[in-house]
């Protein structure tokens, strides 16, 4: 039994499942201030308290659960998307200057962090969630692109490959129909951990005011809201501050535990 992968996949589920039903339920309006309900300690009817507009906690959790989750599930889509191909095309033509060019440019996209490439956009087109999901897309990029032509690579001198080579299969076939099935439990565990990374870049730019904007909740600007009322009502930063924390761990666990899982020498050792 892994029990990295079961309690993962609980606590990840139970954020997910939040986040779906929010948009069929929430116990309150997230979005109705009741000014004589402020700063409300946890307790009933508000589980989690309400906030400095008297606005219920529970129910911006929930929300901000599916703001978190989207992005970061669309930025990782698009590192894959794009990630992928770049890093099979460049250990396909493994020291040519497409190579040079592919592994050049994935140099330069990591100098400059998600939060310097959000700024930029945000000069450029303002700030919001959607922008959030292309700066945290596009670093997710090299990302993929390194990790796929890593074990790519080691795949090209296989047996196996230099069978479909002497088929008279192309390059490009056996990067799609040999190699990438090959390396696709690698990247379902790295897509596992640049999820939760996600989600931790999603609230930090949301922090800064860079990601969702009001009124949509961000668990981010939850926490950047409360940093100036801690002393007096320590829940407005504990709840969302929890809710990353959880999440975050149980994405790391599940990612672990299919690692674990996906690869059968480690499963031999944990055995």
């Amino acid at each position: 039994m892994n029990r990295n992968l079961i309690i993962g996949g609980l606590l990840s589920s139970l954020f997910v499942l939040a986040a779906l039903l929010s948009f069929v339920w929430t116990p309150f309006d997230h979005a109705a201030m009741d000014i004589p309900a402020k700063l409300k300690l946890p307790g009933a009817p508000h589980w989690f308290g309400t906030d400095h507009f008297g606005r219920d906690m529970f129910s911006m959790i929930m929300v901000g659960a599916r703001t978190s989750i989207a992005v970061a599930l669309v930025a990782v889509g698009i590192g894959m998307a794009l990630g992928v191909p770049l890093g099979l095309t460049a250990a396909a033509r493994k020291g040519s200057w497409l190579d040079e060019l592919i592994m050049r440019g994935n140099d330069l996209v990591f100098a400059f962090p998600s939060l310097v490439i959000a700024i930029l956009i945000t000069a450029v087109f303002g700030a919001g969630a959607l922008n959030a999901i292309i700066a945290i897309g596009i670093f997710n990029i090299p990302v993929f692109a390194r990790i796929t032509r890593s074990a790519a690579l080691s795949l090209w001198e296989r047996d196996f490959i230099l069978t479909a080579r002497v088929s008279g299969k192309s390059s490009a076939r056996i990067s799609f129909e040999h190699i990438l099935p090959n390396v696709m439990n690698l990247l379902i565990v790295q897509g596992t951990i640049q999820f939760s990374l996600g989600i931790l870049a999603e609230a930090g730019l949301s922090y800064v005011g860079l990601g969702a904007q009001p009124p949509t909740p961000s668990w981010g600007r939850m926490l950047a809201d409360a940093q100036t009322m801690v002393s007096f009502a320590p829940h407005l930063a504990l709840v969302p501050g929890m809710a990353i924390i959880l999440t975050v761990l149980g994405l790391n666990l599940m990612g672990d535990g299919l690692r674990d899982y996906l690869d059968p020498r480690l499963r031999v050792v944990r055995t």
